[in-house]
């Protein structure tokens, strides 16, 4: 591997399958918001990692001071603690499309640039 290559941020579904996915899904407490997000999650993990994830629910009305390790400024935040880096999702979880490519399962949708049609 050279540099050049090294530097690349790969988002390769087809990579992405033997992988162990680690995440960490912070609410506070039993709210509806709250669920759907665990819902919502369950569903995508199902769908797409099968086998190859652990979910960790972190209530922070329970535990209040575990918000500080993650940095917590919003819930429901889910955190993808592996595979590396960590990324954060912010919400009920309920853009699938948003979530994929937080988890890096789907690369991100390519900018459009407008040009001067010329």
């Amino acid at each position: 591997m050279n540099l050049r290559s090294a530097g690349r941020r790969r988002s390769d579904p087809e990579r992405s399958a033997s992988k162990f996915w680690e995440l960490r899904l912070y609410v506070a407490g039993q709210t509806p918001r709250s669920l759907t997000a665990f819902s919502n999650l369950q569903q995508i993990c199902e769908g797409y990692l099968k086998g190859r994830y652990r979910i960790q629910v972190i209530d922070l009305v329970e535990k209040p001071q575990l918000s500080k390790g993650d940095q917590i400024l919003a819930i429901p935040t889910l955190v993808r603690k592996l595979p590396e880096p960590v990324r954060k999702i912010i919400g009920d979880l309920s853009d699938t499309e948003r979530v994929l490519v937080g988890l890096d399962l789907r690369p991100p949708p390519a900018r459009v640039t407008v040009g001067d049609g010329s």
